[in-house]
């Protein structure tokens, strides 16, 4: 098993530094890893007998991360006529059944399911789409994984207290704060990948990134454990599926990017005193 991880490791390495670098590549993967991480999330939820709109969704998957690479110019006003338009056909296909049964739950997680693996996850490409984004992108995913591999370190070694016993047995306390003190480590290391970033900059965003990617993968083990799966997947040996391999990434990636893009000059000192 550990031989089994190991390589695929080093493929997933191999793969993620080329989709870095060239851009083309980069949609590829991601739309790669969003078109097999909805069919995994939708397998999940069909567990629990929800009957999903599944090529629906992922045709909707697919869009999203395409209509970004290409930076189609979508206004508002569009962005709600698609929105009207996605929900109105999952309307009719609704109708087209025989029968009528879970209706509300089917077009909900039709409709979550491509928020949380496709919405979320594009955010990889408008990330790797700003100025600096081969550098900004590499940043991102190296604090977020070195949480990872923190966390599974420092919790096999010293891990005695549950962190969240009902939802993921094996994460530990002690995991959690191995993994934050990874992340920012390796954001002061890579600190120069950043421009203009001032060193408790770079540090409140290692232990933000770290906290965010663990609520993620906690996130993922909730959904895997209320669909009683113990892996989204199997396509990556000694790993689980795609989802185990991005669900810290699914929401630190919309994280990250709001914070460089919205929140990086905002003082908070100002915002609380002024």
């Amino acid at each position: 098993m550990v031989a089994k991880r190991i390589r695929s490791s080093l493929a997933l390495i191999g793969i993620t530094v080329l989709s870095i670098i060239f851009r083309p590549l980069c949609l590829l993967t991601v739309l790669l890893f969003i078109l097999i991480g909805l069919w995994e999330f939708f397998l999940m939820i069909e567990k629990k007998k929800v009957r999903l709109f599944k090529f629906f969704g992922l045709i909707l998957g697919a869009f999203i991360p395409i209509s970004i690479f290409f930076q189609f110019p979508i206004t508002r006003e569009w962005q709600l006529f698609l929105v009207l338009c996605g929900l109105f056909i999952l309307f009719l296909l609704e109708l087209t059944r025989k029968e009528n049964q879970d209706t509300v739950l089917s077009i909900s997680a039709t409709v979550f399911g491509v928020l949380y693996v496709s919405w979320c996850f594009s955010f990889i490409l408008r990330i790797r789409n700003l100025e600096g984004g081969v550098f900004l992108l590499g940043f991102l995913i190296l604090v977020v994984k070195a949480q990872d591999l923190g966390a599974y370190i420092i919790g096999s070694l010293w891990g005695r207290h549950s962190l969240l016993k009902r939802v993921s047995p094996n994460k530990s306390i002690e995991g959690a704060i191995g993994g934050l003190v990874f992340s920012v480590i390796f954001a002061l290391l890579f600190r120069a990948w950043l421009d203009n970033f001032t060193i408790f900059q770079v540090m409140g965003l290692g232990l933000i990134l770290g906290v965010v990617g663990q609520l993620g993968d906690l996130f993922e083990s909730l959904l895997k454990r209320d669909c009683q799966v113990k892996d989204s997947g199997r396509i990556l040996q000694g790993m689980g599926g795609v989802l185990d391999i991005i669900d810290s990434l699914i929401f630190s990636a919309p994280v990250f990017y709001f914070y460089i893009t919205m929140f990086k000059n905002i003082s908070f000192y100002h915002l609380l005193f002024k």
